[in-house]
């Protein structure tokens, strides 16, 4: 979903955004910075928060960007520019996925000091789950290859040279997260961060990621939503090969109904776009956008059985890169699955071995 009204989301910034290497102040004590990414979608929100931990004044830094040169010599002119000549205290990931995670062991040991009576460790914050499956992702082999071209196969891929991609892309995660911290502090719902004298609110989420964490500071009204609320596209939410019979739609629709217990003037600092209020607004579109693309799943399987890679072409309407198709083909499954387990459709393999979709007499 791109575009939602403009009548329903404000943007306290406009149209401005933080030049390279440079920040802008978007709440007391929080500066935004972007950082670039290899991707259709080329930026991400990162952000430094005021701190101070055991007397000492600094900053903490919520997600890291990709492992590239290009980002670690981005962050390397943040710390030159914008650090008033303070140290990063810790790192703060808010899910495993490689724009958010991929330099934060990078980050972590530039920024942990030497043995002596000085010496201070820059901690990585992040839920459990997160950091376990990003450190089973860092291996080779731990998410992409075979096993997930047999997924894609099995829901209706049939291009030879896709699959094939796929299969190669065994390496792909390590290469944007070489490494985890092998140390870390564990974040779950409900805690409560002290950052900079004001509290920070640990909020989970479900769907996008397995664990994902948003931040939210009542004192100040701002949110750090991670992935999970976005202002111009839809998060994505997929199923995948670990997990062949996941059904995270529901999850994730119910994790972004529980923000709205937020005030609604809330400002939400989102890991792409810009920074924006109307979080219950955003929340009421992206519940309709998923409404809608339930409604046209469900009618095409009535029509016909459907595989998820029939489905592609009426769900994405635009040309999709390897990346993306994949992003698309775990979104079109998470669709199907949710009407599955409303007992809607029905899974069937055909004598080609793919599993199709179709109508069951409940939902006629």
């Amino acid at each position: 979903m791109t575009d939602p009204p403009d009548s329903a989301l404000h943007y306290p910034l406009g149209d401005a955004l933080p030049a390279a290497g440079r920040t802008l102040d978007v709440a007391p004590g929080v500066r935004w910075l972007r950082m670039p990414l290899p991707f259709a979608l080329d930026h991400i929100n990162l952000w430094l928060l005021r701190d101070e931990i055991d007397g000492v004044a600094g900053w903490t830094i919520v997600d890291c960007g990709v492992a590239n040169d290009a980002t670690r010599q981005a962050w390397q002119r943040i710390f030159a520019s914008e650090l008033q000549g303070l140290p990063v205290l810790r790192v703060i990931v808010t899910h495993m996925h490689p724009d958010h995670l991929g330099l934060a062991h990078w980050l972590c040991e530039r920024w942990t000091t030497a043995a002596g009576p000085g010496a201070r460790e820059c901690r990585l914050w992040m839920s459990a789950t997160d950091w376990n499956v990003g450190r089973l992702g860092s291996q080779r082999g731990g998410f992409d290859g075979d096993g997930a071209a047999s997924f894609y196969a099995r829901h209706g891929l049939v291009d030879e040279q896709a699959l094939a991609q796929v299969r190669a892309r065994s390496d792909y995660f390590p290469s944007l997260v070489p490494q985890v911290p092998a140390r870390f502090r564990r974040l779950m719902d409900g805690m409560v961060l002290a950052i900079g004298g004001r509290d920070w609110h640990c909020i989970t989420g479900y769907g996008h990621a397995p664990e994902h964490i948003a931040l939210h500071c009542p004192a100040t009204g701002t949110l750090i939503s991670g992935d999970m609320v976005l202002p111009r596209i839809s998060t994505n939410v997929s199923v995948f090969h670990l997990e062949p019979e996941g059904n995270p739609l529901p999850l994730y629709l119910r994790s972004i109904a529980a923000l709205r217990s937020l005030p609604a003037h809330t400002c939400v600092l989102p890991s792409h776009g810009k920074p924006f209020t109307g979080l219950h607004a955003r929340i009421e579109q992206l519940r309709q956008h998923h409404d809608d693309r339930l409604a046209e799943v469900m009618a095409a399987c009535i029509e016909a059985p459907c595989s998820a890679a029939d489905l592609l072409p009426l769900l994405f309407r635009r040309r999709l890169d390897l990346h993306q198709t994949t992003f698309a083909m775990g979104e079109a499954i998470a669709h199907l699955h949710a009407l599955e387990a409303e007992g809607r459709l029905s899974a069937q393999p055909g004598d080609d071995g793919v599993l199709r979709f179709r109508c069951t007499q409940r939902a006629l």
